[in-house]
């Protein structure tokens, strides 16, 4: 089976050759974890994940072109696979093409065998520290962009040549090529299977039945177990059978995209604002359009989870006589939290940092951030032990918010602001429809007329 290492598995049955396309989903039978999907909604309804196609009734037995079947996994089906085969330790950053299975995993291991980790790095050797205290394998979960993240600790302490850590990588293939997506992940799609090559980690698809995960899960445990070091999974889109999680929202009074409104509209035309990943900069967006104020004051961070203040603090470097404002997140501040440190320390006087809370990986399917601990992580405190001059107290309130954007043009800086807000997004909330380029061009001539 094994090809060598840094050559892909070529593991797959005819069943999986066979492109199977759309025409139902196939329930596991053993599945009662969860069911048919209600995904009639209306716009402006609030929801934690993405609308996911109705699921349909499971084909009857005696129904023809049964090769044209689209099968799914089931999530609790894996789950149980993975532990009847000695992985029952999770950790990683979640994805949104394992959101259903990540989310079965959030709600149905203890927490002292689940841990969301603040980036995929860190994941890796929390793996490798389960590893060394307790002799057994852990599953890592993470989106193909986060391997980024693993390269130094996978090459410098998980390669069979230096620790020989065992580990199974599960890796949602974003930009997987022929899948439409968006740029960013078309980059990183095509150049997975290369980037593994290159690292010598041995890897296979999932397959899209439980018969074929199972013996996916096989050949990654007897890789691990003998030879030693990392396997990688890469699952494709639509992989898993929808698992409804159990929503539960918090008490804060605005929407992300409503403390987005509230910020930008307390700005001035000259400040400069430069977004997070995901949804934020996806509302920041549909916000000057709706108010036909272009896009040329933000710098969209489309790609690069956590380098957004990064990105601000060279942009206030280099022009200092212009307001910066980092709209950042909850999940890609701590992805990065060490820029914290550089940032105040620095001194920058026109570096202004607010953070929006809602205690979740949003864009990917709503899994908790260690954010979501409101009486226990102090984002303010942190500011203030990196060096922050000025620390606002948190807001939520759209009163709150206008005040405490207004109070920070004039207070001294680096500054920094928590505004806590609710979970989820409008259904219908669109993405920027002017490509990376554009946004750069744009937003470089906004930055030379001074």
């Amino acid at each position: 089976m094994m090809l060598g290492l840094g050559r892909q598995l070529v593991i797959r049955s005819s069943a999986v050759a066979t492109r199977r396309f759309k025409l139902t989903r196939l329930v596991s039978s053993s599945s009662t974890a969860s069911g048919p999907v209600d995904n009639q909604h209306h716009a402006g309804d609030i929801i934690a994940n993405n609308p996911e196609p109705q699921e349909v009734q499971k084909n009857q037995p005696d129904q023809p072109f049964t090769e044209l079947v689209r099968h799914f996994v089931n999530p609790q089906d894996f789950y149980g696979v993975l532990a009847r085969n000695g992985f029952d330790f999770f950790c990683g950053v979640p994805d949104s093409l394992l959101k259903d299975f990540c989310s079965y995993v959030e709600e149905n291991v203890p927490a002292d065998r689940h841990v969301i980790t603040a980036n995929e790095g860190n994941a890796i050797a929390l793996a490798s520290g389960y590893h060394l205290a307790t002799g057994k394998a852990a599953v890592v979960y993470l989106q193909n962009s986060g391997l980024g993240n693993c390269v130094n600790p996978l090459m410098s302490l998980a390669t069979p040549s230096v620790y020989s850590i065992p580990m199974l990588l599960l890796v949602g293939w974003r930009g997987e090529p022929g899948k439409l997506d968006e740029p960013q992940h078309q980059v990183q799609g095509s150049c997975t299977p290369l980037l593994l090559d290159s690292l010598g980690i041995p890897y296979q698809t999932l397959p899209d039945y439980i018969e074929g995960a199972e013996k996916a899960v096989l050949a990654a445990r007897d890789y691990v177990n003998t030879v030693g070091g990392p396997w990688v999974l890469l699952v494709r889109r639509q992989c898993f059978y929808k698992f409804k999680s159990k929503y539960v929202q918090n008490t804060h009074p605005l929407t992300r995209e409503e403390v987005c409104e509230n910020i930008v509209a307390s700005l001035s035309p000259s400040d400069v604002v430069v977004s997070t990943t995901g949804m934020l900069s996806r509302e920041l967006f549909e916000y000057r359009a709706r108010n036909k104020q272009g896009h040329h004051r933000d710098f969209l961070t489309v790609g690069s989870m956590g380098h957004a203040s990064s990105i601000a603090m060279g942009i206030a470097m280099g022009k200092p006589n212009r307001q910066i404002y980092c709209l950042d997140g909850d999940g890609a501040c701590l992805m990065h939290m060490g820029t914290m440190g550089v940032a105040g320390t620095t001194g920058l006087e026109n570096f202004r940092h607010i953070l929006v809370n809602n205690g979740a990986h949003d864009s990917v399917g709503g899994q908790p951030t260690a954010g979501t601990n409101w009486d226990r992580l102090s984002f303010g405190q942190i500011a203030r032990g990196c060096g922050y001059k000025t620390i606002l107290d948190p807001v939520s309130s759209a009163e709150e918010i206008k005040a405490a954007v207004h109070k920070l043009r004039s207070v001294p800086a680096p500054a920094f602001l928590e505004i806590r807000c609710k979970k989820g997004n409008r259904i219908d909330l669109g993405r920027p429809t002017r490509t990376p380029q554009e946004n750069k061009l744009d937003f470089m001539h906004f930055l030379r007329s001074e």
